[in-house]
């Protein structure tokens, strides 16, 4: 839902027509810098567009596992794989909207809240039923029982960068 929203805002701000959802909230709070960017953009076309199609696979995998269905080994690496390429797509994101774009886009913080906690929780899930190899099967383990934490720690990192980062976060504190 929210890639759909950023492909919808991206398509008005290619218009120059009005928002159909705003996202600019304040100065550090705004979709607009990262809409329109060279990272906003990195094949030529809205980054949006990967979320539209792209977590339609939790979605798919989710109903599978649901519905009994069992899938080979190779299916959750690929899976993990994908999960794994969003997850530091993400955090490249996250950094260029930091340090190089100035702002938090408030849509984009909803995909990283999403994305974050399914590769953590996927990764110890593949890790604890062997389909990274019986090795990891401990370390799985772990990953699955502190997932929240690690996913609560990984915000708090890019929060922490923000905080630092961001010039206007920071003259609300001084």
């Amino acid at each position: 839902m929210v890639s759909f929203l950023l492909f919808l805002e991206y398509i008005g701000q290619l218009k120059n027509e009005d928002p159909i959802v705003n996202c600019t909230f304040s100065v550090v709070v705004s979709c607009v810098p990262n809409l329109l960017s060279p990272g906003g953009n990195l094949l030529g076309f809205t980054n949006s567009i990967f979320g539209i199609t792209l977590f339609t696979g939790p979605v798919f995998a989710a109903v599978s596992s649901l519905a009994g269905g069992r899938m080979r080994a190779w299916y959750w690496r690929v899976y993990l794989g994908f999960i794994t390429a969003a997850f530091l797509f993400v955090h490249f994101l996250a950094y260029r909207s930091i340090f190089e774009y100035g702002v938090l886009c408030p849509w984009c913080m909803v995909v990283w809240l999403v994305t974050i906690p399914l590769f953590w929780a996927t990764l110890g899930w593949a890790s604890a039923q062997g389909v990274l190899g019986d090795r990891l099967r401990h370390a799985g383990e772990i990953i699955s029982s502190w997932a929240w934490v690690i996913t609560i720690a990984n915000y708090l990192v890019i929060a922490v960068a923000a905080q630092l980062t961001l010039e206007a976060v920071q003259s609300l504190f001084l």
